[in-house]
């Protein structure tokens, strides 16, 4: 059993890196390998609309032909038993780098068929886990969930199945002093952090729990 996390964060310790860590350590407390790959530690672009895994007999059908830093991680994937992606909410959308990701990675596994398939070979577990300086009510306000369903559908089409945790009005800086952000309210981001985001990590660790067991 092999589970792969998938960091869309620039910061590899903080709120989408640690929740993902703690799905890594729920899926190895059940025997499981895991990973935990960073996006930005990569060099890729997003998709360059050139068809190759679309032509009819075509030698790369089915596979992205870029020929850069996601290759291998595309071969990982294959391999892998679970999907575990991070990313922070940035401008109503997850970062720039997991958005040229999931465009990569997703788009040359379906299918210009009606209704759409996908060329994955197998069915896998695929969870998105999503964090946000924004609080619940702003979250429906603003109308999130809508892109949030749309990566759902994606990739329930593509591996099968899909499942997402949301993570509301988490701390942005450590110390908010340093910054100019007087819309927050230090005393209750810290209360937050320390009430509800460690039931954040235990769900997350939850995940990874289920996404180790074979189904």
């Amino acid at each position: 059993m092999k589970v792969i996390a998938i960091n869309g964060s620039p910061r590899k310790n903080w709120n989408t890196a640690m929740l993902l860590a703690k799905t890594l350590e729920g899926a190895k407390s059940q025997g499981a390998e895991t990973e935990l790959i960073h996006l930005y530690d990569l060099n890729y672009k997003g998709c360059i609309s050139c068809f190759a895994c679309k032509t009819k007999d075509g030698k790369s059908y089915g596979k992205c032909v870029v020929n850069d830093d996601l290759k291998p991680i595309f071969r990982k994937i294959e391999q892998a038993d679970a999907l575990v992606f991070g990313s922070p909410v940035y401008l109503g959308n997850v970062t720039g780098q997991m958005h040229s990701f999931l465009e990569r990675l997703v788009f040359q596994y379906l299918t210009y068929t009606d209704p759409p398939g996908s060329l994955f070979t197998r069915q896998i577990k695929a969870g998105f886990i999503y964090t946000m300086g924004v609080p619940e009510d702003i979250y429906n306000q603003m109308g999130y969930s809508h892109f949030i369903n749309f990566n759902s559908m994606f990739l329930e089409r593509t591996f099968g199945h899909s499942e997402s945790l949301c993570c509301f009005d988490t701390m942005q800086f450590e110390d908010y002093s340093k910054y100019v952000a007087p819309r927050f309210d230090p005393l209750k981001k810290a209360q937050r952090r320390k009430e509800v985001f460690p039931q954040d990590c235990q769900k997350a660790y939850e995940m990874g729990i289920r996404f180790a067991k074979k189904s």
